[in-house]
């Protein structure tokens, strides 16, 4: 019920008037019956902008961090997202990310729109990132297709670490569905699985013209903390005599 009315009355009419968000090829996503919508993932309201412009309900899995924050703000995104009834997904791999493929077969096998983004977490800098598999795995053993979803300009709206978006129009593409039937009774095949997300992907990049890396974006992350601490410990060190002596 909260999901509706949020879509419906309250938050729903507040974006389509200050965001006038688009969408093209929304005929691509079928009208009744399990299908996964595979997005790239720019912005946090990536998950908002993408049920808002649906007429059918989807329900994403999110990450844990989303339900376990602390104080006020914590527990206001917490209750935002079991409202509209995302599912919390613990991304620290093993039987965590076997807990999130149930989660996202119980949703197909209702015959509902399954939300996932194959890159695992938000692009740290707007590129294209390389797909987990879960993905694959999921429509080959659930025989749904996937449907790729770019959205467009959501990370211009609303970056990483802005918490009040910013007022510009987003939209979204999305592509003609993918059939994974070929690899029926594969799923357990990691050369197959790997090989249906690359097709997943490879749709994702043309329909967003966003440049590939061939890396998991929480690699990249990782890179780019350890290079902003390097930079922070180059800049207190220079600043300490006790340092200086040493170094001569």
């Amino acid at each position: 019920m909260f999901y509706w009315f949020l879509k419906r009355f309250a938050l729903g009419p507040i974006l389509h008037i200050f965001f006038r968000p688009w969408i093209e090829g929304a005929e691509n996503v079928p009208t009744d019956g399990p299908a996964i919508l595979a997005s790239n993932h720019l912005s946090f309201s990536d998950s908002i902008f993408l049920p808002l412009m649906l007429r059918r309900r989807v329900t994403f899995l999110a990450k844990s961090d989303y339900f376990t924050g602390r104080g006020i703000k914590g527990w206001l995104t917490a209750t935002f997202m079991r409202g509209v009834g995302q599912l919390p997904v613990d991304r620290a791999g093993g039987k965590a990310s076997n807990a999130a493929l149930k989660a996202g077969m119980k949703v197909l096998r209702r015959g509902e729109l399954l939300g996932i983004y194959p890159e695992g977490t938000r692009s740290p800098d707007g590129r294209l990132f390389r797909g987990r598999t879960g993905v694959a795995r999921l429509a080959l053993e659930a025989k749904v297709p996937v449907i790729p979803v770019v959205m467009v300009g959501t990370d211009e709206a609303q970056p990483t670490g802005r918490i009040v978006p910013k007022i510009t129009r987003v939209g979204i593409k999305i592509g003609k569905p993918l059939d994974f039937s070929r690899y029926e009774g594969m799923e357990e095949d990691r050369f197959v699985l790997r090989s249906a997300t690359d097709e997943i992907l490879y749709e994702l990049m043309r329909l967003s013209n966003q440049e590939y890396v061939d890396e998991y974006a929480s690699a990249m992350k990782d890179k780019l903390k350890s290079i902003s601490k390097g930079r922070r410990g180059r800049g207190r060190d220079q600043g300490n005599p006790d340092v200086d002596r040493a170094a001569s």
